[in-house]
């Protein structure tokens, strides 16, 4: 294949004639650029301090802080292929389009992504706390975006998608800070109701894990066949309240069992 030199040299003319025209665009899209993500970087930074400085929930901080960084590399991106004479029109209907086919796609996740925004804006609970939630009572170990981490009381780690998290029911343990433990013992008519009253609530007053206040409770629940029930309604903080609840359990067997007052078989906890 000849090459002709006249026209390699004009290709060479017109491409240093088109280099010429297109490097002022060149060199101030390379600007923006450089300036733009140097910006980026520090508004992303001024704004984490500023969550950081109202107490704004981490995960919520993380997560907004990222929306924002990426929202701003886009909004770079187009401004410095316009500034090359790139048409955007065009460009963002593509985007558009690609936004629409993947939100179709992952309609599920998107589920669970609000589902974990409502979480973490209205904070029915939050990590640390012992919740019941789609069958499962376990302890928060992490609040994310699309799941919620969980810990069983035998070590197991749960994953809860925040769609249905957040859409079902939840029973928050650590939210008052104190829990009341709900016990039934059953004993035969021939016991002494007070004696027994005494007694359990002696019980309860004795124990230092149980709380004064609220008062701890003790009286005749309801009347069956066989035996007078009691309800002993001791309180704890989070923190003791399986403590304080097998105590109660133990204690209470132990002086009935010393005043020679016998418990019925089907004595009932909960």
């Amino acid at each position: 294949m000849d090459v002709n030199p006249d026209q390699l040299s004009n290709y060479a003319t017109r491409f240093i004639d088109l280099l010429i025209d297109y490097s002022p665009k060149l060199i101030s899209a390379f600007l923006i650029l450089f300036i733009g993500l140097y910006a980026i970087r520090l508004t992303n930074r001024i704004i984490r301090n500023i969550m950081i400085k109202r107490n704004l929930d981490p995960t919520l901080s993380k997560f907004l802080a990222d929306i924002l960084l990426w929202a701003l590399r886009i909004l770079l991106f187009v401004t410095v292929i316009s500034n090359l004479g790139v048409p955007t029109s065009s460009f963002v209907a593509i985007l558009g389009a690609m936004g629409l086919a993947v939100g179709l796609s992952l309609q599920g996740s998107l589920s669970n992504f609000a589902g974990g925004m409502l979480i973490i804006l209205f904070k029915p609970f939050k990590v640390g706390d012992t919740i019941e939630a789609q069958g499962i009572i376990a302890t928060v170990a992490e609040i994310q975006i699309f799941v919620t981490k969980l810990i069983t009381g035998n070590n197991q780690t749960v994953f809860i998608p925040n769609g249905a998290l957040s859409n079902g029911n939840i029973i928050n343990y650590s939210m008052q800070g104190e829990r009341k433990a709900d016990l039934t013992f059953a004993v035969s008519y021939d016991s002494d109701i007070k004696k027994t009253k005494d007694i359990l609530l002696d019980v309860l007053i004795k124990n230092p894990k149980v709380l004064k206040t609220p008062a701890p409770e003790v009286f005749v629940k309801n009347l069956t066949a066989s035996s007078v029930e009691f309800a002993v309604r001791p309180w704890a903080k989070n923190e003791n309240y399986g403590a304080v609840f097998s105590e109660t359990l133990e204690n209470c067997k132990t002086a009935l069992d010393e005043a020679g007052i016998a418990i019925q078989p089907y004595t009932l906890q909960k």
